[in-house]
């Protein structure tokens, strides 16, 4: 996408129209450029063999891994011809790889792999509990929550994170009574109050950056409410103004949950180890009692909009992934990082906010 010099290597990027509107392709192309790449923007519909020379992968393909998974045929036709390509091109370095991103493409999948993590409880962080419903007996979905410790009020979300806006779409239950809106397969969550304040983390490899989001207000079990249908969107943005998120007057507003960033640090250290993925984000709430810290979603390549310097970041990123890759033989030059976590770098974990964004936190450096 550089017509005035050729740059010796290339970054083929794919990602949803929608998503690409919202781009800075002027800053992108810059900082490839002063990385020496040139930037391709590619096409599924044509093979990537036409499409020049790729050094790099670089994707946001969740919406179309999870059509192919849930059996639609066009979007499983171009996973099949992305994944041969990758398998028939073993150097590129694809960021991040499709495996991994199959991981957070499921809600009980990652939720489980977090609740497995045995460090995690020393340290006052933690999943809230969680069942999977796949019927619409209410009686045996009750009975699973009563198995797996899930208390009302609890969050329905569906299992499958990404491939459409439903993915987005929750209702908050109160009740047994309630329990007859769930839509299987989805996943029921038990709600944490945490006085309406979100803290979204963005991940780039070694470097995260945290903002602070409304979020639902407090709620509590009743036999007298009905569910509450929401979406994620309509909630969390920063401009948010829906009345799900004001706290009630009898609800100590005034009381500040703090966050613990080194908490936060040995959450990514653990995503890094289990997931593997370059690009991340994670959502935590603080439970308004015992102060330990909840993470209640996790997402692939979110969007990066409010990440200081984000493309220099990013082209860092590549960099260190390419130079890891061709110094450690196990990873076999194919981008896949199953654990680079204690060893990507020797200074660790950065926090790259800066004081002067609204609800960030500060840079440390571990």
């Amino acid at each position: 996408m550089s017509d005035d010099i050729y740059y010796g290597k290339s970054i083929g990027l794919w990602m949803s129209e929608k998503k690409s509107q919202k781009l800075n392709w002027k800053e992108l192309i810059k900082a490839c450029n002063l990385h020496g790449y040139n930037l391709v923007k590619l096409d599924l519909e044509r093979a990537f063999e036409d499409q020049g020379r790729i050094d790099v992968f670089l994707h946001k393909l969740t919406d179309v891994i999870a059509a192919a998974d849930q059996g639609d045929m066009k979007a499983a036709n171009i996973i099949n011809r992305v994944e041969q390509y990758l398998s028939n091109h073993p150097n590129i370095t694809v960021i991040d790889p499709l495996d991994n991103v199959r991981i957070l493409l499921n809600r009980y999948c990652y939720y489980t792999l977090l609740q497995n993590e045995s460090s995690f409880q020393s340290q006052g962080i933690f999943t809230p509990a969680f069942a999977e419903f796949t019927t619409n007996n209410t009686e045996h979905n009750i009975e699973i929550m009563r198995q797996r410790g899930v208390r009302f009020p609890v969050i329905c979300k569906p299992t499958i994170a990404h491939g459409s806006k439903s993915a987005h779409e929750m209702v908050l239950i109160f009740n047994e009574r309630g329990l007859n809106v769930a839509k299987p397969p989805c996943v029921v969550q038990s709600f944490v109050n945490h006085n309406a304040v979100l803290h979204k983390v963005f991940v780039v490899g070694n470097r995260y950056h945290i903002c602070e989001r409304p979020s639902l207000k407090n709620f509590y079990a009743s036999e007298d409410l009905d569910p509450i249908f929401y979406s994620t969107g309509e909630v969390c943005k920063a401009d948010s103004q829906s009345t799900l998120s004001i706290l009630d007057p009898n609800d100590k507003a005034d009381i500040k949950m703090c966050l613990n960033e080194d908490r936060i640090k040995d959450i990514i250290k653990v995503m890094r180890k289990k997931i593997g993925l370059i690009l991340a984000g994670f959502d935590v709430v603080i439970d308004n009692i015992t102060g330990n810290h909840a993470v209640i979603d996790i997402n692939v390549f979110p969007s990066y909009d409010n990440f200081p310097n984000f493309f220099e970041h990013l082209l860092d990123c590549i960099q260190d992934t390419i130079k890891s890759s061709n110094s450690d033989s196990s990873l076999e030059g194919s981008g896949r990082i199953d654990d680079y976590g204690d060893n990507y770098r020797p200074n660790g974990l950065i926090n790259i906010g800066g004081s002067h964004n609204y609800g960030v936190t500060g840079m440390n450096i571990m």
